[in-house]
């Protein structure tokens, strides 16, 4: 049951044949055709390569380390001192090599195989959108918005209960720190912070209006996230788990769907510094699935998406990611990783994943989510691991594999999409939100909560999960996976599936 390999890992596609009358999600990693220009520095000199270098953090750069960069062929596209991470273009082959050798350098490592900029590749799969029609002849009962009735998540975590109690408060933001956010969006629009967006892909923040925007052929992945977090309850489309809060999009993928080093160093540092509570992360940062600490290069990435993180959440946010699509076991001793570097020409390997990490999924302080599907089982899809997935939540499976009760007929996750649609998707991904949207409301009822203490609030308030074993979700008569653990905590559901009304009653 381990989902195909390609770049966009965080939602996956159903298995052809079993859901193509519901839902054809993105498949993991999808990649979309190129929609906004490559950012200058990289565009005049094609064999450059991005690096991350990492000195003692609280300083400015040094005039020495400045001078050595010069001297080994580098470019300084801008330096985050908070954490001691500079961002810095080369075209020398031995670039990364020589700067690791300079006084007061502590790590450094190209970000990615591939020159700048990368090749534009084509998209492998698209949510299916909801009709005008299908929108229009939307009923739900009272107090509830149309397509309400559909999102059968919603009470699988209590936030259709919850939201009898509370929205969310409009002081607490969650950043989705993804592809792009369509704040144009009629379920968006109300409930979006322009001042907590940007866009980061080259490194550096760009703030000129729009620029968080997803590109008209750019993935919808980072709208569809920002719906099931924050749909605004107005009586148009759906709702969003906390759809009092706010919402804002730090774009850190590229044109062709990468989400690379730097681009998420900034969108870490961005959100620490903008009054983020929540960041919400549906994604790898690219190009090793996993990075090893014994590698020169993917240590040094290693360090320094480590070190953004940590610095938001010194700053006041939680970090939610997703835990990943291809049902591995990342409590194994090894596992085969055959995609990595995806932005040139990926080799097989195998990796211990307790000393090579999906950053930013495994990186310490990080709320790791798994996916459920309709009938509250880990979706066939959603990596797990004993230790490593912290909770769980709806994040959808194949409608045959896991039907939901009428009247919701997909098995997969309705969310927004650009251009004021709505439409289905299912991953790992879309887990994710709900758990950032559970953490929104648990920070909206104590505004004051540190994020250790929101996160201690999550895992005590989940509902315990005992494992599902045997596990067999196509009923083939063999076992997907092994659920390892006790009720109160297991690699399957980790403390349990997010409880939305315990987050605003407790």
């Amino acid at each position: 049951m381990t989902a195909p390999h390609a770049r966009y890992r965080r939602a996956v596609a159903i298995p052809a044949g079993m859901a193509m009358a519901t839902a054809l999600a993105f498949l993991p990693n999808t990649t979309a055709t190129a929609a906004d220009e490559a950012p200058a520095a990289a565009s005049d000199d094609a064999a450059s390569l991005s690096y991350v270098v990492n000195v003692k953090p609280g300083h400015g750069t040094s005039a020495y380390v400045k001078k050595a960069v010069g001297k080994a062929g580098g470019t300084i596209v801008t330096s985050y001192d908070q954490i001691g991470v500079i961002v810095v273009h080369s075209s020398n082959p031995g670039f990364a090599k020589t700067i690791r050798a300079v006084r007061g350098v502590q790590s450094a490592g190209a970000t990615r195989t591939a020159p700048l900029p990368t090749a534009a590749t084509t998209d492998l799969g698209t949510p299916k959108a909801l009709s005008a029609a299908e929108v229009a002849k939307a009923k739900a009962p009272a107090g509830q918005d149309p397509l309400e009735p559909q999102q059968w998540d919603l009470p699988a975590i209590k936030a259709d209960k919850a939201h009898e109690k509370s929205l969310g408060s409009k002081k607490v933001t969650v950043a989705v720190i993804d592809t792009g956010v369509d704040d144009t969006h009629p379920d968006i629009a109300p409930n979006f912070d322009r001042g907590a967006s940007v866009n980061c892909v080259s490194g550096k923040p760009d703030t000129s209006e729009g620029a968080w925007r997803p590109g008209a052929s750019e993935s919808p992945h980072g709208t569809h996230v920002a719906g099931e977090i924050a749909a605004a309850k107005n009586g148009v489309g759906m709702t969003g788990v906390a759809p009092g809060v706010k919402v804002s999009g730090i774009k850190v993928s590229n044109p062709d769907g990468f989400f690379y080093t730097e681009a998420v160093v900034c969108g870490f540092v961005w959100a620490a510094e903008h009054g983020v509570d929540v960041t919400n992360n549906s994604y790898y940062t690219d190009p090793w699935y996993f990075n090893c600490k014994n590698d020169p290069d993917q240590k040094a990435l290693l360090d320094a998406v480590g070190r953004a993180s940590r610095y938001a959440e010194k700053k006041g946010a939680v970090n939610v990611a997703a835990a990943g699509n291809e049902n591995h076991d990342l409590a194994a001793d090894e596992i085969t990783d055959p995609s990595s570097p995806n932005d040139s020409t990926p080799g097989e390997r195998v990796v211990d994943p307790s000393k090579c990490l999906d950053i930013p999924t495994q990186l310490p302080g990080v709320v790791t989510v798994a996916a459920t599907g309709a009938k509250g089982i880990k979706s066939s899809f959603s990596n797990y691991g004993l230790g490593v997935a912290d909770i769980a939540a709806p994040g959808g499976d194949s409608t045959a594999y896991q039907k939901p009760e009428p009247p919701a007929t997909s098995g997969l996750i309705l969310g927004t999409l650009p251009g004021g649609k709505w439409g289905y998707m299912a991953g790992t991904s879309m887990a994710s939100p709900h758990v950032a949207g559970v953490a929104a409301l648990i920070k909206s009822t104590h505004p004051y909560a540190s994020p250790a203490l929101v996160k201690a609030l999550l895992y005590a308030q989940a509902d315990a999960t005992p494992c599902t074993d045997p596990y067999d979700i196509n009923a083939d008569g063999k076992v997907d996976a092994v659920c390892e653990g006790s009720k109160n905590r297991n690699g399957f559901y980790g403390w349990g599936i997010a409880d939305a009304l315990d987050a605003v009653t407790k």
